[in-house]
């Protein structure tokens, strides 16, 4: 050891080692834990495509051309995202013309018919029991009553809104935007409204806005 190293100490000739081990240890570090995170760094664009897009509760067939000779297109409520959409359907009577029963008849027809695979597709269903029939009114029942063989309130209420819906907009059976409806028995028949309610949320609208007729 010289005189200079003896009056100012020896040269500490580890340090700079060490320290260049600990970055490194520390780039290592950091790198490991990127890898185990999923982490991937890139310098190119990544084009992961056009978001998905849907029409939901709209047929291929929406805007369809005119129907075949000898019949004509009515619209009928279906239930689709939790609410009433009309989809077009074609049937050989005429709303125009045609007596109002058999009109009611063809269109609960129509809702009880299974949406056909389009319809599916688009995610359209229907609730309205295969079993149910329509007839025509009582005596002493108001001009413009449809009976039907249950009680209207005791069907499910999205098959109840459906009926109401598409009964109250049709033109040989509605009238401002509702229908008389009764049942089977000898209760009177009530006027039961369509209202933007009813379309919005069919199964929390049981009595749809129902009113005594006096």
């Amino acid at each position: 050891m010289t005189r200079s190293e003896r009056a100012y100490g020896a040269p500490r000739r580890g340090a700079p080692w060490r320290r260049a081990a600990a970055a490194l240890a520390a780039v290592a570090a950091c790198t490991a834990l990127a890898a185990g995170c999923g982490i991937r760094s890139t310098s190119v664009p990544v084009d992961a495509g056009a978001a998905p897009s849907r029409m939901p509760c709209r047929t291929a067939s929406a805007d369809a051309t005119a129907p075949p000779q000898g019949s004509v297109s009515v619209r009928v409520y279906l239930v689709c995202a939790s609410q009433l959409v009309t989809v077009e359907r074609t049937v050989r009577v005429d709303e125009s013309r045609s007596d109002a029963l058999l009109v009611a008849r063809a269109l609960l027809g129509e809702l009880q018919r299974d949406p056909d695979a389009d319809e599916r597709r688009a995610g359209f269903s229907t609730d309205v029991p295969a079993g149910l029939r329509v007839a025509e009114a009582h005596k002493g029942d108001p001009e413009g009553t449809l009976r039907l063989d249950q009680q209207p309130d005791d069907l499910p209420a999205e098959a109840l809104a459906q009926v109401v819906c598409t009964y109250a907009e049709s033109e040989a059976l509605g009238s401002g935007g509702s229908v008389l409806l009764g049942g089977p028995g000898d209760y009177a028949p009530r006027g039961y409204l369509c209202t933007s309610e009813t379309k919005s949320l069919p199964g929390e609208v049981p009595t749809l806005g129902a009113l005594e007729l006096s």
